[in-house]
């Protein structure tokens, strides 16, 4: 059983910085393109990060560009997303996923998702 378990959410400051992980079992997730979306009230889910099986290749929502970093550990099976300078802007429910694609961009192109962390930015 496929398993995707995000955590780090929370309530921060504008200004301030948010970890998120994001835990994957049940298969080998080394070979699987990573992604990071989010989805605020009455909106519809964004393409935010986005990792090769590799991590050698990156893709970023232009709104982060500069202030979001994903990341992956694939011994730990494991994909995180570092996010500095928040703004109120980028409060929503961020959600993991994983694609059976070695890349992959849209959200239909990712296979499996976790359930998702509220990460909430005051002014």
């Amino acid at each position: 059983q496929v398993q995707l378990v995000e955590s780090g959410g929370g309530l921060v400051q504008a200004g301030n910085s948010l970890r998120l992980s994001c835990a994957a079992s049940g298969r080998t997730f080394s070979s699987d393109a990573m992604g990071w979306f989010r989805q605020a009230p009455g909106k519809e889910r964004d393409f935010v990060a986005a990792t090769t099986w590799s991590g050698g290749s990156t893709n970023y929502a232009d709104s982060v560009k500069g202030r979001f970093t994903i990341s992956r550990d694939n011994a730990k099976n494991t994909v995180y997303l570092q996010m500095n300078s928040l703004k109120p802007e980028d409060t929503a429910v961020y959600y993991c996923a994983a694609s059976r694609r070695p890349s992959a961009y849209r959200a239909y192109e990712y296979n499996y998702w976790g359930q998702g962390t509220q990460v909430t930015v005051s002014s």
